[in-house]
Formats: structure tokens, sequence, C-alpha cells
């Protein structure tokens, strides 16, 4: 194996399948990414044995020298490569079990396993497709995944259920004490409901890969994983498109096992509704929450005619007291949660106004955007 790039052409795929290589590993080769060199392409897979990232990068004729594939030490080759020029370019080449790095006069040899050591994640026959952008995709999954489990025995939890309908792709999350739910349009076949649970390590590195531009991404459910690919551009000057360079494969297990029917969890006929600044809110409930009860975060609402009271108090005696302006006219209410959950909440709403719709002190809280109908979140009350 021999070939010569300039160090980002290197570089950028390295960074892609970077996140997903285990730091931490009970099988070495895990720390390892598998380098293979074909005529017209170079490509890195990184794999934890439930997410795998492959990411290709084209090759010109004067690049390639010689074919061939190896396993080096992801973290240390993706060190060096920084640490180089950014003009810098890059000759690498196998000697025996060693990988040799030449850029200018340094000199780099790296440790290797063998190439056919390396694990990957099963074929799987792909069950259903759909098309998505990137940024309804990278939307869809920034707006839900601060509600998944990190821990909990029902580990059907600990990830994000995709629910596909027709022209829909629905991502619900919940920790069973909140619940995140948000559409975005897809283009389906038409079909009956179908659900998977991505796990929450292939939700984090997918959210990574994504870009918030409009281009069209390939979504193909199978039995057991999740596949999507999606392009590396290179970097475009003024005025100019950016090119395709590569692609990066991204193949996630799925959770096996039944998500919670979540519908009978929304809350329904909630007869109190508030509207309220959002700003306002969530900067309210930040101040607040400096004297919460480190181990309960829990706050009270005191709900009466367009006024909101926030009041929150800790063992040490130390009392916050906020009064809003909010839109309401209906009985009092007195309710408490948990501060983080409501700040998580308005972490990701947009808008100028956020609307709460309660219905009694022992009741979920449904909050939503004023202006779109697309998330729904609901807040479980606590005792305090």
């Amino acid at each position: 194996m021999k070939l010569s790039m300039a160090r980002d052409q290197l570089l950028k795929p390295l960074q892609q399948v970077a996140g997903v290589v285990e730091r931490k590993h009970t099988m070495p080769i895990l720390a390892n990414v598998l380098l293979r060199v074909t005529e017209d392409e170079i490509s890195f897979t990184g794999t934890d044995l439930e997410v795998e990232l492959v990411a290709t990068q084209k090759l010109t004729a004067e690049q390639f020298v010689q074919a061939g594939e190896i396993t080096i030490p992801c973290r240390k080759l993706l060190d060096i490569c920084k640490s180089l020029p950014v003009t810098a370019n890059i000759e690498l080449s196998l000697d025996e079990n060693k990988l040799l790095i030449k850029s200018g006069r340094s000199r780099f040899s790296l440790a290797t396993l063998p190439a056919q050591d390396f694990p990957s994640l099963e074929e799987d026959a792909g069950a259903f497709s759909l098309n998505i952008s990137q940024g309804n995709l990278k939307r869809l999954i920034e707006k839900t995944a601060f509600a998944m489990a990190q821990q909990d025995v029902r580990y059907y939890l600990t990830g994000m259920l995709f629910e596909v309908t027709n022209n829909q792709l629905r991502a619900v999350t919940t920790d069973g004490h909140r619940l995140a739910l948000f559409d975005a349009q897809a283009e389906t076949v038409p079909t009956d409901k179908i659900q998977v649970i991505v796990p929450r390590k292939g939700v984090q590195e997918l959210q990574r890969l994504l870009s918030d531009d409009d281009s069209a991404l390939h979504l193909t459910f199978g039995n057991n994983h999740l596949q999507v690919t999606l392009p590396i551009n290179s970097a475009k000057k003024k005025d100019e498109e950016a090119s395709v360079e590569g692609f990066v494969s991204f193949t996630s297990k799925l959770i096996d096992g039944k998500f919670p029917d979540y519908q009978r969890v929304l809350p329904r006929g909630g007869d109190k509704i508030v509207l309220i600044s959002h700003e306002d809110f969530k900067q309210a409930l930040q101040r607040a929450s400096i004297l919460t009860n480190e181990k309960y975060k829990g706050v009270r609402f005191l709900l009466k005619n367009n006024e909101l009271c926030v009041q929150a108090n800790n063992p040490e005696q130390e009392e916050a007291r906020e009064e809003l302006a909010v839109e309401y006219n209906g009985e009092e209410l007195e309710i408490a949660f948990n501060v983080q959950y409501l700040i998580d909440v308005l972490g990701v709403l947009q808008g100028t106004n956020t609307k709460m719709i309660l219905s009694d002190s022992n009741a979920s809280m449904l909050v939503q955007e004023t202006d779109s109908q697309d998330a729904l979140y609901v807040i479980m009350p606590m005792r305090l």
C-alpha cells in the first residue's frame, strides 16, 4: 500500500469516523481504523460494534501508487495529521507491520493490526427506504435527543424512536419523566406505520455528521440496522458551489425492543392555556434554578390571571421568586416541575412565545411553540 495526498484530503475522512472509535476498548483493534486504498479511492472505517462509519475519499492517478489495506491507531494518526502544516503533503506506505508517514522532514511509524481481524457490522437487507433533507433530519434529532434516557433498565428508552408514516418521519424520545416529539416532512411510498429504535450512540453520531442544507438523504431501515450515506463536500470558494469529494456511509444497529405507546401519555383536554414570552421564561427559570434543591431541582408554579409566579427553595432555607406576565384567564393553579426539564425544552423551542397547556396539579403539562405544531413536549409534574 502506498499513496500521497494533501493533509486536508486525508484529515477530512479521518475526522468523520473518529467520533465512533472507542477510546476505552475491550478489543485493541476497536481503537484502530481500517484503512483501505484502491486505484480510485481511499476509505477509513471505524466501529464500536454498534455504529459503523465508512468515509471514502476520491483519489487521482497522481496520488495512487499501490493498493492495500491495514488497520492503524485512529487517534495517533489523527493527531499527527492535525499537527502538520495546513499546506503539507503526506505520503503513506506500508512496511511489513508498520505504517510509515512522511511529510517534509517529518517521519512517523505506527503499529498496525491485520485488516482481516477488523470487525464489521453484518449486512442487513433494506426493508424500507425514504428520502429526507439533511436539514430536516438534523432538526428532527436536535429537537428531541435531549429527552432520551441516559441509563435505564428499560433499554428501549435509551434510544430514539423513528416512526414512518406517509410522507412523514416522526422522532419520539422519553426517559419516563418527560417526552419529546417532532414531525418532519419526508418522501415515502405509501406504507403502514413503521417503527424502529436507534440507540443513543447512533443518534449522536448521525447528528454530528448532518449539515443544515437541503440536500436529500436516503435512509434505509433494515431488520436490524439503519443506514444512510452522506456526501463529503469540498470547501467552496466565493460564488462557487461545493463539489462532492467523497461519501460517509453511516450504519447503526437498532435496539431490539418495543417502544411504549407514547400516544397514551399525550395530555388530552387541557383547559388551562398559558402564553408566555419564551426568552423571559427561560431566563427566569435559569435564575430560579440556582436556588433549587440540588438533588430534586424542583420549582413551584403559582398561576393566576395574567401572572405566573415561579418559586424555588433549598434545604439551606434560601429562596428565589420570579413574577412573569402571561396571557392566561382561568382558575388559579399550583403545580411543580423539575426545572432542568423545562430549561431543556425551552432550549430547543423557537419563536417569540411559548404555549403551555395544563389541566390540574397532578396532570402532565404540554409545551408547544405558538407558531408551529411540529413539536410537542410533555413534562410530568412533581411533588414538593
